[in-house]
């Protein structure tokens, strides 16, 4: 693995006993990269380099929530919950999976990727926030009691309705896309406040096929107005279910339902403080529930459904759905510009999904997956060729089409892009009609 991270004046947030020990992270992260370069290397001496940052962050958890505790910080119990989920989530899932492979060098690419990706993603978004010079999405996100309360209500409710022995997978579910999904926004209120509750679900499509439409006896493996409107009014009660558990809701009725596209979803979702935000997995397909409360709801492009208009805006979601499916494709590249430039270029006919890192990208093949993957070969940290490897060495996801990104047309680059065996290659200089001309050259010959 030739990841580095490095250090950039943006990580720094002005606090000096925090900057540092970001910093020694960041060393100790580069060191295991550097490391798991080394042929023959020990199991023994690899468990405990992983061990050594595994103390050091625990080390720097305690320490930061002890800052954050004598300044009064006003979010250091949600900063904390962070933190727990890290520690006691994703590193002990990591852990299994080294133990379980023997160390392989996937599983130690894997841990590698999701140590730094995170580390990142949190000192840029949520560390920045202690020193004012930024802000957290999870700012009013459930803490401690009330987030497990509110997962078993959920799994719970997912049982009673469907016999689903369903789990939580990230309680800070950030809006990815999944499978071919339906996004449903509820919008609650009283006649008396100005303050409205917004609820978003998200159904992986196959799931309300294999729940819904089964209860009803629909043999079909594809949505119809039928059974959209028995979904909907599920959804509904389900919602009912779950406001009794959050007595802040306690009075508010509907206002307000829509069915959304998923960039009317994006446009929306992006700019809420989430009380909950939760991604489960049923074993039928992806499912989340999202829950935040503000003073007045953003208005949306999208037609608010009621009882005299319901058959008629189902079947134009559902028409808009088929005139839309597009093909996929997944651009991956660590710069923004270089990112948004091509979603511009491919937008008109392509369903177009962004993501910035090489563990990001593959977090969304594996929710999302793609018809093509655009991927950015000189990256940071998970570069090119890992996310490549890793991909192929993935039942799932082996044969999932990779077109490499590069920035070099030299002989030397081009020969070890090809042994690599990617689906092919795009030098980013070219033309943009030129680059078009290439990804629709290229499923023209699919």
């Amino acid at each position: 693995m030739e990841g580095q991270l490095v250090w950039k004046d943006e990580y720094n947030i002005g606090v000096d006993i925090i900057d540092k020990e970001h910093e020694r992270l960041f060393k100790i992260i580069n060191k295991l990269f550097r490391f798991s370069d080394v042929k023959n290397k020990s199991q023994w001496a690899c468990q405990e380099g992983i061990k050594f940052f595994k103390d050091h962050a625990v080390k720097h958890f305690a320490e930061e929530e002890e800052y954050m505790e004598s300044v009064g910080y006003e979010r250091l119990e949600v900063h904390r919950h962070i933190h727990e989920e890290f520690r006691v989530r994703t590193i002990p899932a990591l852990e299994l999976e080294l133990e379980q492979t023997d160390y392989s060098a996937d599983s130690v690419d894997h841990f590698l990727g999701v140590c730094a990706g995170w580390l990142i993603g949190h000192t840029l978004m949520e560390d920045r926030a202690i020193a004012g010079k930024g802000r957290s999405r999870w700012m009013k996100l459930l803490q401690g009691k009330e987030q497990e309360a509110m997962k078993k209500v959920i799994l719970q409710l997912m049982y009673d309705l469907f016999r689903l022995e369903a789990s939580v997978i990230s309680e800070t579910y950030g809006g990815e896309r999944f499978g071919r999904g339906i996004y449903h926004r509820l919008v609650y209120g009283t006649d008396q406040e100005e303050e409205r509750w917004e609820i978003f679900m998200v159904f992986e499509e196959k799931l309300l096929i294999n729940t819904v439409g089964k209860a009803m006896g629909i043999k079909t493996n594809k949505l119809n107005t039928t059974l959209m409107n028995a979904a909907r009014y599920t959804a509904r009660q389900f919602v009912e279910c779950v406001k009794e558990h959050l007595p802040d809701m306690e009075g508010y009725e509907l206002k307000e339902e829509n069915l959304l596209t998923y960039e009317q979803f994006q446009k929306v979702f992006g700019h809420e403080k989430l009380h909950v935000s939760l991604l489960i997995d049923t074993g039928e397909g992806y499912f989340s529930y999202c829950a935040a409360a503000k003073m007045q709801p953003k208005e949306i492009d999208a037609a608010p459904i009621h009882t005299g208009n319901a058959i008629a805006e189902v079947e134009k979601y559902l028409m808009k759905r088929e005139v839309h499916h597009k093909k996929k494709v997944l651009v991956v590249d660590d710069s923004v510009t270089i990112r948004q430039g091509i979603r511009k270029l491919l937008e008109h006919d392509y369903d177009v999904t962004l993501a910035p890192s090489g563990t990001a990208a593959l977090r969304s093949m594996i929710l999302d997956r793609p018809d093509l993957v655009l991927l950015d070969y000189e990256m940071p940290v998970c570069d090119g060729q890992q996310v490549l490897e890793m991909t192929r060495s993935e039942d799932a996801l082996a044969d999932i089409p990779i077109i490499f990104l590069t920035g070099k047309a030299d002989p030397e680059t081009v020969k070890k892009l090809v042994s690599l065996k990617p689906d092919g290659y795009l030098v980013k200089y070219l033309k943009p009609a030129q680059i078009k001309q290439k990804i629709d050259a290229y499923f023209d010959n699919k």
